[in-house]
């Protein structure tokens, strides 16, 4: 049913014929944060000259052509994801016992509780830390949103169990995973995101801005404020704190900024209408789902980010890279990454809509200061490659500590997993 990879000529330092390696994640591509994380590691791994497996429900067309690359696409059934997830488990369990038994040194990648295996486990984010916000939902969504959170719970306690090696985004993430899910700390180790080096720095001119605002259809002069994130009847992106803000701030004379909103969703048609309704067309504008979010960022002047819940937060990692302040929710993984000196741009209370807009007042009374103080945090993370994230991740990998995933541990696999 498999075929063994193709690694002609792929050697590692030793001289020793490069290991396979499979990856199981729902994406591998660029148009969302945990794909272009996936997409990433597999970019890296094929530079090393691995053959790779990747089990997965989207990957793109120029990875899925590579000559070393082995894929196994899974699909979807009605394009949902509690059904997917499933699907997926049980492929990728099948293609990693496939592969590990016909090569000894293969490791294997899983992310959460996506699929139940005894090597690597990279963790995007817990949902044991992430309760549903979904109390203006209506009772269908309410049903789901629940059945679902509860099933992703369980699953994650016995895939996150079973593996050997726990990596995490953030130090957030990483206490997360050790409070409820009650692992070893040594087990559990934090690899921070990429990104994009060619995007940031140099490359966002005043020329990448002004384009991005003649496309948007802004003026130079114009304060331009950014939120990027889905709009849908989970409220855990926070849009609706921002929006309570934002109201308020139109009802002042002084407040002469507009909002921008890039994300998709069930969300978005309902949130046009209030839009709408409070009048507010020249204030607010909804994109919906747009692939043109590096643009939206080089517009803007701020990016307001208050999250319930985010184990890292890679818009606003991206945004800061680019130059762009960020004003972000201390529940936020990337929040750690913020020197003492931008403590006033953290949210402590996601729910605080009041004091969000005290906060944009005071952004809005040093534009130019804010862009100065954020020159640091945007140099160190504008330096950070998705290259090196992935380097790290390999390194950890391939330490002795944590070897010897290969063929045998599709033999032990049922002993591996806790039976609580």
């Amino acid at each position: 049913m498999f075929d063994s990879p193709d690694t002609s000529g792929a050697q590692q330092q030793t001289g020793r014929e490069a290991a396979p390696w499979v990856l199981i994640a729902g994406g591998f591509h660029e148009r969302g944060g945990m794909d272009k994380a996936n997409h990433a590691l597999a970019t890296h791994l094929l530079a090393r000259g691995h053959a790779l497996h990747l089990v997965t429900h989207a990957v793109a067309d120029a990875l899925a052509a590579h000559a070393r690359v082995n894929v196994h696409l899974v699909p979807r059934p009605a394009d949902s994801y509690l059904l997917g997830e499933g699907l997926l488990a049980r492929r990728g369990r099948a293609v990693a016992r496939a592969v590990t038994t016909r090569h000894s040194h293969t490791r294997v990648v899983t992310n959460g509780g996506n699929c139940r295996w005894p090597d690597i486990n990279w963790v995007h984010s817990v949902h044991h830390a992430w309760p549903p916000t979904d109390a203006c939902a209506p009772l269908w969504f309410k049903a789901k949103n629940r059945l679902t959170h509860a099933l992703s719970c369980r699953r994650e306690r016995r895939a996150i169990s079973a593996a050997r090696l726990v990596i995490a985004n953030s130090e957030r993430t990483r206490r997360d995973l050790i409070e409820h899910l009650g692992l070893d700390a040594e087990r559990v180790r934090v690899v921070y995101l990429g990104g994009d080096v060619a995007a940031h720095g140099d490359a966002v001119s005043a020329n990448g801005r002004a384009a991005a605002r003649s496309w948007l259809g802004v003026p130079d002069e114009r304060p331009l404020v950014a939120f990027v994130g889905a709009l849908g009847h989970d409220q855990n992106k926070g849009f609706d704190t921002l929006w309570r803000a934002w109201r308020s701030l139109c009802a002042r004379a002084e407040w002469d900024a507009d909002l921008i909103v890039a994300g998709g969703g069930r969300g978005v048609r309902n949130w046009r209408e209030r839009v709408v309704a409070e009048k507010l067309e020249g204030r607010v504008r909804l994109l919906g789902f747009t692939e043109r979010v590096a643009e939206v960022l080089d517009a803007a002047d701020l990016l307001v980010s208050p999250v319930r819940y985010e184990a890292y937060g890679l818009n606003v990692h991206e945004a800061v890279a680019r130059g762009v302040p960020a004003l972000v929710s201390a529940s936020a993984g990337v929040a750690e990454r913020y020197p003492a000196e931008l403590s006033e741009m953290i949210l402590p209370d996601a729910e605080d809509a009041a004091d969000l807009a005290a906060r944009l007042l005071r952004w809005r009374s040093e534009v130019k200061t804010w862009k100065t103080r954020f020159a640091g945090l945007s140099l160190e993370l504008s330096r950070r490659s998705w290259d090196a994230m992935a380097g790290e991740i390999v390194s950890l990998a391939e330490d002795e500590k944590h070897a010897g995933a290969g063929a045998a541990t599709a033999r032990t696999l049922p002993q591996a997993v806790p039976t609580r």
